[in-house]
């Protein structure tokens, strides 16, 4: 594998919380260039304007330091290619697809998203898959420019060859083949003027002089777009790396749904950044039983990109939590344990705005850890008895619970007024007074129905652990529920 000047990056959207899959990521790609003297970079792809925020941008940047990782070029750093928001980069994305348009690579299509929908509805009925049907392909030049010239809505798509197929190298896959057929013709320009992700991705990529691009093996389907850009601008692509997903036990995609996924809930846990990297730098290197403890200048000493497993990374919680205690024990002195212990605590303000919450409501001191300790604990032990003293009953406790978690995956920018406002709309939503919907949530967060303001306690254990918290409450009502059945 080449790697003369080796430049790589790690783009995420900031569309939610930071994902333990970025982490992996971003991992591979600052081994890939540390291991060959490259540079690592940070881009923030942020086309998708309705869901990006910079709260979550903000979390991304935090999430990827706590790490430990640095990169040499990226958004809070700067750099001789930025911006490194491609909302930033707006104005440099359309004369690259005029080019295209110009050349015949790209046409314009006028369709309304009613007409789009009523074309997908059929492909579905016909059992097809769903991709454009070509509608505007053929307009005449005279027709196009007249209704562009008159200020008809439109985007750029990507025109794709009819026959044969792409055929290309991935650092891990292979020699891989994909037919044409089987590729949509990807809208490049919104109407909106801003670029897709794979336009920008394309033109980011050959701005800032990607050498190589290793992202999750859910894009191979997508480098023969990519390559189509590439041919159509004239541009040489980057060679392409696909790595396996991390994936659960069953070998499911690992999603927020089944289990905690997000890098600040492992954080907030009180997991050690270093061992998070030593757990998922084991999927990169070949290593013997006994020599899994590994720092990140063993792990950057170990990689060879040329030795890769296509197989699926088992994301194992519980040897991420052997390989934890081992770097607690071994890895730490006791005053580094006790550093880290109080660090741990102090994050996101836990530990103090809760001891501030907990002051009006405690009248001596021993009575702190089983008011606000759950602000600290990994699992707060639901039980049924937790439920039992409730008005509402189980069946009513779930709806309320299950309802709570849906909604609150809406908020966009996590803090005790989005909560609370969230909570007295899902409470009118739901036909409830505010304090029939509070009492299970009390629960459900903090163990005990006596506890800290629920808006304020949420906001501090941030969106990761209420969301894992509400899920083991939802399991355990459903017991209950059923058990009534």
């Amino acid at each position: 594998m080449s790697t003369s000047g080796v430049r790589v990056r790690i783009a995420p959207s900031p569309t939610g919380e930071p994902h333990v899959g970025t982490a992996y990521i971003a991992l591979f790609n600052y081994l890939f260039a540390k291991k060959f003297g490259g540079e690592f970079i940070l881009r923030i792809e942020d086309t998708d304007a309705t869901r990006s925020t910079a709260e979550f941008e903000q979390k991304v940047l935090d999430a990827l330091k706590w790490t430990g990782l640095t990169w040499s070029e990226g958004p809070d750093v700067g750099g001789p290619y930025g911006p490194y928001r491609q909302s930033e980069r707006k104005d440099i994305y359309r004369p690259f697809v005029e080019k295209m348009v110009k050349d015949g690579g790209a046409f314009r299509c006028f369709c309304t998203p009613e007409r789009l929908e009523q074309m997908r509805e059929a492909q579905r009925a016909a059992g097809k898959p769903p991709g454009y049907d070509g509608l505007c392909l053929n307009l005449k030049a005279e027709e196009v420019t007249a209704r562009v010239e008159a200020g008809e809505p439109h985007v750029v798509r990507l025109k794709v060859p009819t026959e044969g197929s792409c055929d290309f190298h991935d650092g891990v896959y292979g020699d891989v083949s994909i037919p044409w057929e089987s590729v949509d013709m990807q809208v490049l320009l919104k109407a909106d003027g801003m670029p897709t992700y794979h336009m920008a991705n394309v033109v980011d990529d050959h701005l800032m002089k990607i050498t190589h691009v290793a992202r999750g093996e859910e894009w191979l389907a997508s480098v023969p777009k990519h390559i189509l850009i590439y041919r159509h601008l004239g541009l040489e692509p980057p060679k392409f790396l696909h790595l396996s997903l991390m994936r659960n036990h069953d070998k499911s995609k690992l999603s927020k749904r089944k289990n905690p996924t997000s890098i600040s809930y492992y954080s907030a846990l009180g997991y050690l950044p270093e061992a998070l990297m030593n757990f998922l730098g084991l999927f990169f290197i070949q290593i013997a039983e006994g020599e899994e403890l590994l720092d990140m200048a063993d792990l950057i000493e170990k990689f060879d990109p040329d030795h890769l497993n296509k197989a699926g990374a088992i994301f194992d919680i519980q040897k991420l939590d052997w390989l934890n205690g081992r770097w607690l024990r071994e890895k730490l002195s006791p005053e580094d344990f006790i550093a880290r212990v109080l660090d741990w605590s102090m994050e996101n303000d836990r530990l103090v705005e809760g001891l501030k919450l907990a002051q009006s409501r405690v009248t001596k001191l021993g009575e702190l850890p089983p008011l606000a300790g759950f602000l600290l604990a990994n699992d707060v032990g639901l039980t049924p008895a937790s439920f039992g003293g409730l008005k509402t009953s189980p069946a009513e406790t779930l709806e309320i619970v299950t309802t709570v978690q849906a909604d609150l995956e809406k908020i966009l920018e996590w803090n005790v007024a989005t909560i609370e406002e969230e909570l007295r709309a899902i409470s009118d939503r739901m036909g409830k007074k505010l304090r029939v919907v509070t009492p299970p949530l009390f629960v459900a967060v903090s163990g005990s129905q006596r506890s800290l303001p629920l808006f304020d306690s949420m906001a501090l254990l941030g969106r990761s652990v209420v969301r894992q918290r509400l899920k083991v409450a939802i399991q355990v009502l459903t017991a209950m529920a059923g058990a009534q059945n």
